[in-house]
């Protein structure tokens, strides 16, 4: 027998309720139980009298007559308050069906029968109901004795609302209805299946109801099973529940559309009941099942006894056997399984708890089934991990240390790694702790100790094909091991491994890494140069910034055409780098304005002990880089050329020209800093590029300078003509010069040039004259007879304009005085606007002009006190004055004007006509006299008007 070979366990307590603690044994000696359902944490019981028991879980009960006869059949709908049931009123009549609302009662405490459908089936003796099933409130089935099958669709609740249909599906007796759990979805149409299972006596079928009017039906078994041997095992961690039926010589499984496996367990079964997870199957007791169950017969023998087994299907075992009392109805609530016998009593089953069960487990080192109950119970990883340490302490202590070592791999993340580690330390097991470090390394909870250890087993192990997969485990797509690279590179390169440390280091681009090994400790200049052109250009500068200097002592042509191209158009390549790649990216680098640009000051410092290159590579950037090229660049170039000029190199063919520093100097792109080049030409004596820059400066005295120190009288004169317009000053200095040699013509020549552009008062020239010793009185004669010329022309003038002043005078003083005693006769006869005849009334002014009051009112939009002809040249005068009053800087003007002016008594003349020395003397309406300050303006010319 197939279950002679299923672990047996006792995860259930049996408890017989006796006669005085079971509050059903008054009711079950006054009638019989014909039916049982349970849900909503009730139990519905019906007898044969045609009451409906209504069951607590105190076992306490409500009662009502529902049927004048026997009740037949009842139903608790699931999730929800409705009760089906089946009965009959009356003694050969067809049977009927209730639907009960429970949580609508009437006074008496009865719940509301909401509908009575009446099963005609036209027949002087009719068919019994032999099975019902109601999937919610939406559809029921009945199934009949006679093989029809009725199904109702719609709300059963209400007449209008559901159609029923009969369908004669056999010849046999429908024995047992079950419709499956509606998880499962069409693919096609993501409508929900309705799929009932059918069982009779001698079939097995299922009726696709999903359509109506369109049932499809499958034949799944030619046998059938007996009443009250079916089930449906609806396990909600399974998509789709099985229909399962118990035969004398196994117990069968189905699915919507065949069979599905069978368990061959022998023996007459009776009732077949799913709970939870358990398949309760109730059979007939034999002499070897008692044996088997570990229990005594009753004193009646095995006639009136049963078994129950429960079975776990899923991990197959047998959760308890007992014998027991004839069993007539079964029925889980409240968390636990009742059975009610045929004489009247009620056994009580209850399910242990986990822990005891796992205890249990524990003690017959059931560790794997223990494993799988502590899953299916929601254990959480803690939890879990004490039980596979269990496990694999047990399997150690038998020796068998792979099976143990795969359990403890499960308890990685929660027991200690070291636990484990202790214990295959031993060299024998080195391929034990292998296993549990890759699967460490796998959770990626491995620190540097443990990958140390693994490379070092691997090491020892002399097994370089599982170091390979360990380091190249990321190339599969399956069983990828996770592990800090950084630390196994670290491992390698400590333990002399270079090739491999190379390797992770390529593969997940440690590029820090790389090179620190290709460099430090393989000496291979080359192959980091060809690995650096793979790199970002980011990352390119950051490491050449570290080790150029290295580079460019190794590998200088290589390397400075890496910085060639990292300086110009760089991208990442697999090839090589050449001479070629560089040139073609300067084709393109003209229209290019890619941001991939490094700058070349930041690499100057690499080439500290290669001139040569340094100067090849500046020379390449002031040529490709012209626009943005910077200042730094061109200064160190020129230096770097000064140098060779200086000291005369003649290495290498590198002997810079005079030529090639001033193109350098004169190139118009060229951005070195003005100031320091001079510094630079002048510390390297190189003349002609500094006259150069002194003319770009625009440092016209220091070329001078330089001539005079050198006595290059030519020159001189040459740089003041050139120059001299722009500075003036360069023929004062030109003087001095000349004046201490004996060189009279190009004195002269100079001299002539400050007389033509009043350079220096005569004095001045004297006085620069008078100290040379070289200077003779003909040099200055012919310049000091024509200035003593001028200037008696200008006394001359000047003593005219003097007396001409004085004159001008004395004839406004007198105006001013006959103004402020005389009358003023107005004799003008024609008005100074219109010209016309002068009429009354008029407007007479003092300066003598006329106008009619209305010519006058025409002209007057702004001031209606000043003379129109007059006023123009008269605010001229007084913005003049004011101008002069407001300048806060008028002493500072006046001094810069003195020193600028060729003619300064001229100047000072109009300083003091514009009054700016004086205070102002004005002319008030009443005709008096009066001081005040420059800026002070007159109100008018005092306005005579006559009417």
């Amino acid at each position: 027998m197939a279950f002679l070979q299923w672990r047996r366990f006792n995860f259930f307590d049996k408890q017989i309720l006796k006669e005085e603690t079971n509050p059903l044994h008054e009711l079950f000696t006054k009638t019989k139980i014909t039916c049982s359902s349970s849900g909503g944490s009730h139990v519905i019981l019906g007898d044969n009298n045609g009451w409906i028991h209504i069951m607590d879980r105190q076992l306490e009960y409500t009662s009502f007559l529902a049927y004048k006869d026997v009740v037949s059949h009842c139903h608790q709908v699931i999730s929800s308050p409705y009760l089906v049931t089946v009965g009959v009123d009356e003694t050969g009549s067809d049977p009927a069906v209730k639907i009960w609302n429970r949580e609508k009662l009437n006074s008496d405490g009865v719940p509301h029968c909401c509908r009575v459908i009446r099963l005609a089936t036209g027949q002087e003796d009719p068919s019994p109901v032999t099975a019902i099933d109601v999937l919610d409130t939406m559809m029921m089935c009945i199934g009949f004795g006679n093989g029809k099958l009725m199904i109702l669709r719609g709300d059963i609740t209400r007449d209008k609302n559901c159609k029923h249909k009969t369908i004669p599906i056999s010849s046999n007796a429908i024995t047992g209805l079950s419709f499956k759990n509606n998880s499962l979805h069409n693919i096609k149409t993501h409508h929900k299946q309705i799929v009932l299972f059918i069982s009779t006596t001698k079939e097995i079928m299922s009726y696709n109801l999903t359509v109506r009017d369109k049932e499809m039906r499958s034949t799944l078994d030619n046998f059938g099973c007996n009443p009250g041997c079916c089930c449906l095992k609806s396990d909600p961690k399974q998509l789709e529940a099985l229909y399962i039926i118990g035969r004398k010589d196994a117990i069968y499984f189905y699915q919507s559309d065949e069979r599905g496996p069978c368990l061959a367990f022998e023996g007459e079964k009776l009732l077949l009941y799913w709970y939870r997870s358990y398949l309760i199957v109730i059979g007939k007791e034999s002499a070897m099942n008692a044996a088997i169950s570990g229990e005594k017969l009753s004193s009646n023998g095995t006639e009136n006894m049963n078994i129950i087994t429960i079975y776990d299907i899923s991990r197959k075992f047998i959760a308890y056997s007992s014998p027991i009392p004839s069993v007539c109805h079964v029925f889980g609530e409240w968390g636990s399984l009742y059975l009610i016998t045929n004489d009247d009593r009620v056994v009580y089953l209850k399910e242990r708890d986990t822990q005891t069960k796992l205890e249990m487990l524990f003690k017959k080192s059931q560790f794997s089934l223990a494993i799988e109950l502590a899953k299916s119970q929601q254990y959480d990883s803690d939890a879990l991990s004490d039980i596979f340490k269990q496990y694999g302490d047990h399997l150690y202590r038998k020796g068998d240390h792979d099976a143990a070592i795969a359990q403890y791999i499960h308890t990685i993340g929660r027991l200690e790694a070291s636990y484990v580690i202790r214990k295959f330390l031993d060299a024998q097991r080195i391929h034990n702790l292998t296993a549990y470090l890759q699967a460490l390394h796998r959770k990626g909870l491995a620190n540097e100790d443990h990958t140390t250890l693994l490379i070092n087993c691997y090491v020892k192990l002399k097994d370089k094909t599982k170091l390979d997969q360990f380091l190249k485990s990321d190339e599969c797509d399956t069983n990828i091991l996770q592990y800090d690279v950084e630390i196994a590179i670290k491992v390698l390169r400590q333990a002399g491994y270079y090739d491999n440390a190379l390797y992770l280091a390529r593969r997940h681009k440690r590029n820090d890494s790389f090179l620190k090994i290709i460099l430090e400790d393989k000496c291979d200049a080359n192959a980091a140069i060809d690995y650096m052109t793979r790199m970002e250009w980011t990352e390119v500068t950051q490491y050449m910034k570290r080790y150029g200097r290295l580079l460019i002592h190794e590998e200088p042509d290589k390397t400075t055409l890496l910085l060639k191209k990292l300086c110009t158009d760089y991208k990442p390549s697999d090839d090589h780098l050449s001479e070629d790649d560089v040139t073609a990216g300067l084709d393109v680098l003209s229209g290019n304005t890619a941001n991939n640009r490094s700058n070349p000051e930041e690499f100057i410092h690499i080439f500290v002990k290669n001139t040569p290159k340094l100067i090849e590579f500046l020379e390449f950037m002031a040529e490709t880089r012209e626009e943005d090229c910077s200042p730094e660049v061109h200064n160190t170039l020129l230096e770097l050329y000064l140098q060779s000029y200086k000291n005369e190199i003649k290495e290498d063919g590198l002997a810079i020209k005079e030529s090639q520093i001033l193109k350098l100097l004169k190139s118009g792109k060229a951005k070195y800093e003005l100031e320091q080049a001079m510094v630079l030409c002048q510390m390297s004596h190189f003349d002609a590029g500094l006259l150069y820059l002194y003319e770009k400066a625009k440092m016209f005295k220091q070329i001078l300078n330089y001539f005079i120190a050198s006595k290059d009288s030519t020159k001189v004169l040459e740089t003041c003509e050139r120059y001299g317009n722009d500075e003036t000053n360069l023929w004062v200095d030109a003087l001095w010069y000349f004046s201490k040699t004996d060189d009279n013509d190009r004195t002269i020549q100079v001299l002539n040039e400050i007389e033509r552009r009043r350079l220096l008062q005569p004095i001045m020239i004297i006085e620069i004259l008078s100290r040379s010793e070289c200077a003779t009185l003909a040099v200055v004669k012919d310049y000091l007879i024509r200035w003593l010329t001028r200037e008696s022309e200008q006394i001359a003038e000047n003593e005219r304009l003097i007396d001409q002043f004085k004159d001008d005078t004395e004839k406004m003083r007198q105006q001013i005085e006959d103004m402020k005693n005389s009358p003023k006769v107005f004799q003008a006869t024609k008005c100074s606007a219109c010209k016309h005849p002068l009429e009354l009334p008029s407007v007479h002014f003092m300066c003598n002009h006329s106008y009619h009051q209305h010519c006058f009112e025409s002209y007057t939009a702004e001031n209606d006190s000043d003379c129109p002809l007059c006023l123009p040249e008269n605010r001229k005068i007084l913005n003049q004055i004011q101008s002069l009053e407001n300048n806060k800087n008028v002493n500072e003007m006046f001094e810069k004007q003195i020193q600028e002016t060729d003619d300064c008594f001229s100047l000072i003349s109009d300083y003091f006509s514009q009054g700016i020395f004086n205070r102002v003397t004005l002319v008030t309406d009443d005709g008096i006299l009066q001081s005040g300050p420059s800026n002070a303006r007159p109100k008018s010319l005092n306005l005579v008007q006559n009417k």
